[in-house]
């Protein structure tokens, strides 16, 4: 009888643990980051219209922040305190408005103001390569968090949300109507992220760990990076 209270009393005190570890893990795990809305929800639910006003967030200190415009009619980019929306004019052109008048039906963004600066090595060229290089070295940082690149890339493709009027949308193949792709070739840029192994169909896609927007040095360009190829870049994650 005396065995068992013990074992008892083992089995609580181990769970208990665990279970305050978990808590303690989980308030750790998002205080600099917001997450208003989700990309699953626009994609599958059709839930396009805006979750959040950019002009109603109040901090914008070192604020960084993506994701689509409402009703999927642009993109948006939010990059050390100054909001960009960009929308499809043609095939070949696409118009970028310094703007907070606008909204997201799901947005991520963060408050960073020191950065850890660190110089890409050659053999770092793709999307894949960033995501697997943040990966490595944020092993010990609270997550999700927002990281950024800044110099030069050989070539790029970005697109812009550009969903007819009135559409609705059930399923991706829907909700990517009217998108855009453009090429980029010799730029220099800023890429702002976003990076999270727990978002997936949340701010992320289902296949990434990462969600990237670019804008040119001249602000001509800018849009949802897709693919890259890095001539000369620096890599900044926020500081500890």
């Amino acid at each position: 009888m005396i065995k068992k209270v013990i074992v008892g009393i083992l089995i609580i005190g181990i769970f208990g643990c665990n279970s305050k570890q978990k808590k303690n893990n989980s308030n750790k795990t998002y205080p600099d980051v917001n997450i208003v809305g989700a990309m699953k929800n626009v994609m599958w639910k059709g839930e396009l219209s805006g979750s959040i006003n950019l002009d109603t967030i109040s901090n914008k200190k070192g604020l960084y922040g993506l994701g689509p415009e409402s009703y999927l009619t642009g993109e948006l980019l939010i990059n050390n305190g100054q909001s960009y929306v960009s929308k499809v004019t043609s095939d070949s052109t696409m118009t970028v408005e310094k703007t907070f008048n606008a909204s997201a039906p799901f947005l991520v963004y963060a408050n960073v103001t020191e950065w850890n600066e660190i110089k890409l090595a050659s053999n770092i060229k793709s999307i894949k390569d960033i995501e697997k290089l943040v990966d490595e070295k944020t092993t010990e940082f609270k997550r999700p968090f927002a990281f950024k690149l800044t110099g030069e890339i050989s070539k790029a493709i970005i697109h812009i949300q550009n969903l007819p009027k009135g559409t609705k949308v059930s399923s991706p193949k829907e909700a990517h109507q009217g998108q855009t792709n453009f090429k980029l070739k010799d730029e220099e840029v800023t890429i702002i992220g976003f990076f999270s192994t727990e978002h997936k169909g949340v701010f992320t896609h289902h296949d990434s760990n990462i969600h990237l927007h670019l804008i040119t040095k001249d602000e001509s360009k800018m849009g949802h990076l897709d693919e890259l190829e890095i001539k000369n870049m620096r890599l900044y994650l926020p500081k500890e």
